[in-house]
């Protein structure tokens, strides 16, 4: 028996650890680690579009990722303008350790109160520290539809780009 709990033990921390490699996005195409999305950022010049969102449990995430983020329409536009970001803070689901505390980190940034809340934003990193300086945008949250949603965002990509 002892041998058999030792072995289910060793299974278990086994997946634990296979199942934080494996986190990803609840939907295609968005990034889930802040690090990355900086890096696909610097390489394309392209800003960073973060969802925070309660994938299992927010009824308005749900339906923003139904109304928007799977829509042909969006996934066409953000592939060219943006780089996706996911922060999720699911109930029903633990997310690996460094990603909790990192979208944790990002929401006291942000200071985010409800979801979801979509923010539009730049990162520089300080290379004596490596802590990251956020340029902001602009927010929104739940939106309609695709069109609505990157008419609004192509609003705010433009005073970016201008420098307002």
């Amino acid at each position: 028996m002892r041998i058999f709990l030792l072995l289910a033990f060793s299974l278990m921390i086994s997946t634990i650890g296979m199942s934080q490699d494996a986190y990803t996005a609840e939907n295609e195409g968005w990034l889930v680690d802040v690090d990355e999305a900086y890096a696909e950022s610097q390489k394309t010049g392209k800003p960073i579009l973060a969802n925070f969102t309660g994938s299992d449990w927010c009824g308005w995430c749900k339906r923003l990722t139904k109304s928007v983020f799977i829509q042909k329409e969006f996934k066409e536009w953000a592939e060219k303008n943006v780089v996706l970001l996911e922060l999720d803070f699911p109930r029903r689901k633990q997310l690996p350790a460094r990603f909790k505390q990192q979208n944790q980190n990002l929401q006291q940034a942000f200071k985010v109160r409800g979801y979801p809340t979509v923010w539009l934003f730049d990162l520089s990193k300080d290379s004596k520290d490596s802590q990251y300086s956020i340029e902001a945008h602009g927010k929104t949250g739940y939106t309609k539809t695709a069109a609505e949603f990157t008419a609004n965002m192509d609003r705010m990509i433009s005073q970016r780009d201008s420098g307002e």
